[in-house]
């Protein structure tokens, strides 16, 4: 099937079957030179080249910063360890954005074979690794509400590395399939960096299918009874005190979600064939670009949510995302403490 009427998917993220046969791509070589489009003629692929241009600023910016109060700024904990890694994550991808922006803007993929590869394997190790993140963390709050004593004991930073250290082999795993299928072809002296599914016909569906069943449906479903459980707990026990860093992480985890449901919505009605391909391919432009608005969501969320709105005015920025991470450590080390003293307590009268 044809990629799009674009004629150059500027997004690694673009995940469309272009095994062709050659009369198919004689048909293409001969359109394009006929009617040569570009970017900068079409009003929708400038829009979204705007915003892409957006995300990578604000994006390197946004999670430069996290990254250095996380990492520098702040005394090492688990809490900061989940932050970095969440932010590490999003800075790489932002700064890989550059390549299919000047994608977009040129037609033509300039940067090799290698690249080509390498910056759609960044795109899927960016999603992967930050929805696996997001799981390990709601497990984390679920066991240290559920279990404070033993929380109080066991978890420390190097057990917390060794966890990010997992999440990102597991991510590492599930995006080989963006390089393995990921080429370069020339047609008539242009080359295009694109998806090419060769090896079986069902190679396509099996590759979206595992990304939308580990990328989004069980990630779902593990961190819906996380919360669960952590707020019928908290409700029950009534010792939270602030409800900040469980907003922060439900901000965190819905922003995740409502940005890569469209992409995958549009992944999967893509394999039924039966949509207008020109749907389909404008579905997925305006997905891709919404999935990643979400690597600079997260540094935006850590400095809204971090204070209360009438006093973000009277304190830098840098200060406000440190107050939003560390709140959570907090938090979370108050209530280990409380849960603590309450166990003791219950020990002496039996």
């Amino acid at each position: 099937m044809e990629s799009t009427d674009f004629n150059f998917d500027y997004n690694s993220y673009i995940d469309y079957d272009n095994s062709t046969s050659s009369d198919n791509l004689t048909h293409e070589e001969v359109s394009f030179h006929v009617h040569p489009i570009t970017c900068f003629t079409q009003v929708l692929c400038l829009l979204l080249l705007v915003i892409n241009v957006i995300i990578c600023l604000l994006g390197l910016g946004g999670n430069g910063v996290v990254i250095w109060i996380a990492g520098f700024g702040m005394k090492k904990s688990v809490n900061t360890s989940w932050y970095l890694s969440l932010a590490v994550s999003d800075f790489i991808f932002c700064a890989c954005l550059p390549f299919n922006i000047a994608y977009s803007v040129t037609s033509e993929w300039i940067f090799g074979l290698f690249m080509c590869k390498f910056t759609s394997f960044i795109m899927f190790l960016n999603m992967f690794s930050s929805i696996f993140l997001l799981v390990i963390i709601s497990v984390d709050r679920c066991v240290a509400v559920m279990f404070p004593v033993w929380a109080q004991n066991q978890r420390t930073t190097g057990k917390a590395s060794v966890l990010i250290v997992l999440a990102w082999i597991f991510s590492t795993a599930l995006s080989i399939p963006s390089i393995m299928y990921r080429d370069v072809q020339n047609h008539l002296g242009t080359n295009r960096c694109i998806n090419i599914y060769t090896s079986s016909q069902y190679t396509h569906e099996i590759i979206a299918m595992s990304r939308f069943v580990f990328g989004f449906v069980i990630p779902f479903i593990l961190i819906i009874v996380c919360y669960t459980v952590i707020i019928l707990r908290l409700r029950a026990t009534q010792m939270a005190k602030s409800n900040k860093p469980f907003k922060i992480m439900t901000a965190l985890i819905l922003t995740f979600f409502l940005c890569w449901l469209p992409y995958h919505t549009f992944v999967l009605i893509e394999q039924k064939k039966t949509f207008n391909t020109e749907v389909i391919a404008l579905g997925l432009k305006i997905g891709t670009t919404v999935a990643a608005a979400n690597s600079v969501l997260n540094p935006v969320l850590y400095v809204f949510m971090g204070n209360d709105f009438r006093k973000k005015f009277r304190s830098s920025i840098l200060s406000k995302i440190e107050n939003a991470i560390g709140e959570e450590g907090r938090t979370i080390s108050r209530y280990l403490s409380r849960s603590s003293s309450v166990d003791a307590r219950a020990s002496t009268h039996i």
